[in-house]
């Protein structure tokens, strides 16, 4: 492989794997918001106000429709899921930015079982973000997989000139 190729697919690891971090610790965030906040209740307050004000706001009657249903159930769910979802990826990113083998593995698992997940969302609801997600898990696949045969190469050539 090119040397110049190579360190240009673990520069775009490296910021790929820092996105994912950065949005592991967004879920997390999110996560412990729905768990303690109502959220959909504030939310449909604010909405409530912007309709009165202009019942014709496209993004506020879209947004009252989408939390209307929102239960309390539903919320909570969402924060479990969030939570959890942010504690995995926290603690894949920190292995794959530290280097450890075991991660690249781990995290290729995880990223599958989440691009299965999210692909059957996207046959149930479609949603332009959620496509938008699957395809940024599937290059930063692509990307821990690159840098793992890397690292792996490193470590055999290391071993053979011993």
């Amino acid at each position: 492989m090119n040397p110049t190729f190579g360190k240009r697919i673990h520069e775009f690891f490296e910021i790929g794997v820092i996105l994912k971090g950065l949005n592991a610790a967004a879920e997390l965030l999110l996560g412990i918001l729905f768990l303690f906040v109502n959220v959909s209740g504030i939310i449909q307050k604010m909405i409530g106000d912007e309709l009165i004000e202009d019942p014709d706001n496209f993004l506020a009657r879209h947004l009252h429709s989408l939390t209307a249903h929102f239960t309390p159930q539903a919320e909570y769910y969402s924060a479990i899921y969030l939570i959890s979802h942010g504690i995995i990826k926290i603690f894949l990113v920190f292995g794959l930015l530290r280097g450890y083998v075991w991660s690249y593995p781990a995290s290729l698992a995880v990223l599958v079982l989440f691009v299965v997940y999210q692909c059957m969302q996207i046959l149930m609801t479609f949603s332009i973000g959620m496509i938008a997600l699957t395809v940024f898990d599937l290059i930063v696949m692509w990307l821990i997989w690159e840098e793992w045969t890397r690292v792996t190469a490193g470590k055999k050539d290391s071993v053979e000139k011993a």
